[in-house]
C-alpha cells in the first residue's frame, strides 16, 4: 500500500519536543503585521467580491478594491506611526506604477517591502515554468524602479506550483508567506539543496477570510486578535511563536474596521509585554538566518 501523494518540502515535527531558542532580548513571541497592497486587472482576472459581480466590468468590487490604495492604506499607515510600528507590505510590484508613491510612502516610512507577485488579479499555480519564471523576474526589475530589493514573497492568491518555491529561491528570495502551516519558521527544501524559509503567516488572523468568507465584523476580529496573543503568549514559555497579522487596506482599512483594529493595537502597545517582539517577517528571517533556528528547523 502506498502513501498518499506528498509535497516533499517538509516532514512532520510535532511542536512539542523541538530545540528551544528565543528572539532577540529573549523574547518570546514574535508579532509582524503584513499590510496586502493589491492591484487589480480592470474588467479581467481575479478578485475579492464584496457582493456578486453582475455585469462586466464589475465596478463596484474594482471600485471597492481600489479604495484600499486611495486611501485605506494612508489611513493605515497614520495609525502605525503613532503606534510606532513597522510592517510587512506585501507589495504587488505593478502598484508601483498603478499607485505611484503608495510603495515608496511604505518604503520610506521603514516598512519592509515584500514581493506578492505582479498583480493580484492572477494566480501562478497555473503558470509554465517560464512564465512563472519571467514573472518572477518582472517583479523583481519593477522593485528596482524604487531601489528596492525584496527578500520575502507572498504569493497572489496564495497560489503555488509545484516549482514556485525552487523558482523563488534561485530567484534569491530567502523566505516566503504562503504556507500556514505552523507558530514556528520552518526551512522547506527545494531542487537546489538550499532551502527557503516558511515564515508563518496566518489564514485565520487575516482579514479576508474573517470578514469576506466568514462574514465576521471588525469587533470580532480585533477580538480574535488580543485571543490569540493571550493563548500564544500562555504557551510561550514552553516554545516560541510567530504571530502574523493579514490586513488589506480595502477591508480593514474602512474607517469602521480602523477603529477596532487601532483599539485593539493600542491596547497591546500601551501593555508593553516584555516577552512580545515587535517585528516584520524580513527580521524574523534574519534571525533565522543568523544560526538561531538551525537545530530547530530540521526538514528531514
Amino acid at each position: 500500500m502506498t502513501g498518499l501523494p506528498h509535497h516533499d518540502r517538509y516532514d512532520y515535527l510535532p511542536i512539542v519536543g523541538r530545540p528551544g531558542y528565543s528572539w532577540p532580548e529573549g523574547r518570546r513571541l514574535a508579532i509582524y503585521l503584513y499590510v496586502n497592497h493589491e492591484v487589480f486587472a480592470f474588467g479581467d482576472g481575479l478578485g475579492a467580491t464584496l457582493a456578486p459581480s453582475k455585469t462586466d466590468p464589475d465596478v463596484m468590487n474594482f471600485a471597492w478594491r481600489d479604495y484600499g490604495n486611495r486611501v485605506g492604506a494612508w489611513r493605515f499607515m497614520e495609525m502605525f506611526d503613532r503606534l510606532e510600528l513597522k510592517t510587512t507590505a506585501l507589495v504587488n510590484s505593478a502598484i508601483i506604477t498603478q499607485c505611484p508613491g503608495l510603495a515608496e510612502a511604505c518604503r520610506d516610512r521603514g516598512d519592509e517591502i515584500a514581493a506578492h507577485g505582479r498583480t493580484n488579479a492572477q494566480a501562478e499555480g497555473d503558470q509554465s515554468e517560464d512564465e512563472e519564471r519571467a514573472m518572477i523576474a518582472r517583479a523583481l526589475e519593477d522593485f528596482d524602479a524604487i531601489g528596492v530589493r525584496p527578500r520575502g514573497w507572498l504569493g497572489p492568491w496564495i497560489s503555488e506550483s509545484h516549482r514556485t518555491l525552487d523558482l523563488l529561491e534561485e530567484a534569491g528570495f530567502d523566505y516566503v508567506l504562503d504556507w500556514a502551516h505552523d507558530d514556528q519558521p520552518t526551512r522547506l527544501r527545494t531542487r537546489s539543496g538550499k532551502g527557503i524559509l516558511s515564515i508563518p503567516y496566518s489564514q485565520e488572523i487575516n482579514d479576508i477570510p474573517s470578514i469576506i468568507a466568514r462574514h465576521q465584523e471588525a469587533a470580532t476580529f480585533a477580538g480574535m486578535i488580543e485571543d490569540t496573543v493571550e493563548q500564544l503568549l500562555a504557551e510561550c514559555d514552553r516554545w516560541p511563536a510567530v504571530l502574523g497579522i493579514a490586513l488589506h487596506p480595502y477591508i480593514m482599512g474602512q474607517p469602521h474596521r480602523a477603529l477596532h483594529l487601532d483599539r485593539v493595537l493600542t491596547r497591546l502597545r500601551e501593555a508593553a509585554d516584555p516577552r512580545i517582539w515587535w517585528t516584520t517577517a524580513g527580521a524574523i528571517a534574519h534571525h533565522v538566518s543568523g544560526g538561531a533556528l538551525n537545530a530547530a528547523q530540521p526538514t528531514s
